[in-house]
């Protein structure tokens, strides 16, 4: 069974000839596990999706299902509960909390969800050795390097145990040593701890560490390319995509 369902999504913005269309009619099925990257120029819809997929904006029309539940017809309160406790969020800046420590930071979620101090920092601990960074369980983000940053990001979004990640230009703010990092770690995420992956890039080389590759223009989806390694499809195949595209 699929994990995300999108059915006829659809966000309109103003009214009359002010209008703007930022998804049309979208329907995609995404399975469990699956890692996905979302790309396309600038304006076509990539940061609406991922919004709409992430209960942070309501659609015009349309249905978006994760899991069974269809966010549409949650209340707000049942639609902040699964957010925080079934969608990990990623950023292309951190958001990470300044004066809080690299644990700390990881296990703000569950913390804020009533877990004992203890028991959230035992499981951030967890993720945040699992992901290289046992040594710097006490360092603040200004005592970290930005891929350093990101992995304490990427063990906040995980100790929840969601079911989603949705992330946002996550290399963004990286180098290229740094991107490649993270992006090889998002993919272990996806076939490693079995999580759904949604990925927004604009990065051809960051898209290539995907299983498929959605191509958005003017809100519609154009084309979708499955990426297949054992066939050699990789970071210049994907180029060719986006130039395709109009990236």
């Amino acid at each position: 069974m699929s994990n995300i369902q999108i059915e006829k999504l659809t966000k309109t913005y103003g009214s009359g000839v002010t209008q703007v269309t930022a998804l049309d009619h979208v329907n995609l099925t995404i399975r469990e596990g699956e890692f996905v990257a979302v790309m396309g120029p600038s304006g076509c819809g990539k940061s609406t999706l991922l919004h709409l997929l992430g209960g942070l904006d309501k659609p015009s029309e349309g249905n978006v299902l994760i899991g069974g539940h269809n966010l549409t017809d949650l209340n707000d309160d049942k639609l902040t509960e699964l957010r925080r406790r079934k969608i990990g969020f990623i950023f292309q800046f951190f958001n990470l909390i300044p004066v809080l420590n690299a644990t700390e930071n990881a296990a703000l979620p569950v913390t804020l969800d009533g877990l004992k101090p203890v028991d959230a920092q035992k499981k951030a601990v967890e993720w945040l050795i699992k992901f290289g960074l046992g040594d710097r369980l006490n360092n603040r983000p200004d005592q970290l390097s930005g891929g350093q940053q990101q992995r304490v990001a990427i063990a906040r979004a995980l100790v929840t145990d969601p079911e989603l990640i949705l992330a946002d230009e996550p290399t963004g703010n990286l180098d290229t040593r740094s991107s490649d990092e993270i992006a090889s770690l998002l993919r272990d995420v996806s076939k490693k701890y079995n999580r759904t992956v949604v990925m927004v890039t604009h990065d051809p080389r960051i898209a290539a560490y995907a299983d498929r590759i959605i191509f958005l223009k003017d809100g519609k989806v154009v084309d979708e390319t499955l990426l297949e390694r054992k066939n050699g499809k990789s970071a210049d195949f994907v180029a060719g995509k986006v130039k395709e595209f109009g990236d």
